[in-house]
């Protein structure tokens, strides 16, 4: 798990202008430390639909967000990331939090292990995955 700092110094050294969320309680520990950047501009959003479309009229607007979400908001958001992202070709940022996956050994009932990878490949946006800093 990467520590707020961590999470903080990496978005400010990517020229990351707003962080648009909706913390859960992994990524919610991060709050502090992107609240406390003299450089971000944290955006809490009431639903994960919102983040992209927020995070897509930020851009408009010239900033350089950034969407942070947990990836069962991920599941809900769908339509205006596909929106968002393929109708209107707006090259978003995403940090998708995936649930259960570095406790999968003690929570193998979670179908988010089952579902997150191919929910993410049939919305056909290019990904990364990160489980550890590198």
């Amino acid at each position: 798990m990467f520590s707020g700092p961590e999470i903080t110094t990496q978005l400010v050294g990517l020229g990351v202008s707003h962080v648009v969320w909706i913390p859960d309680t992994t990524l919610g520990t991060w709050e502090s430390a992107l609240s406390e950047a003299k450089d971000l501009e944290l955006v809490q959003v009431c639903r994960e639909g919102e983040a992209w479309a927020t995070a897509a009229g930020l851009w408009l607007g010239g900033a350089a967000p950034i969407v942070i979400m947990q990836c069962t908001g991920f599941f809900e958001s769908g339509d205006s990331l596909r929106n968002a992202m393929h109708d209107y070709q707006i090259p978003l940022y995403g940090l998708i939090g995936y649930r259960s996956y570095l406790n999968s050994a003690t929570l193998p009932g979670d179908t988010c292990l089952r579902f997150t990878e191919p929910v993410v490949n049939a919305w056909n946006v290019d990904t990364y995955f990160a489980d550890k800093i590198e």
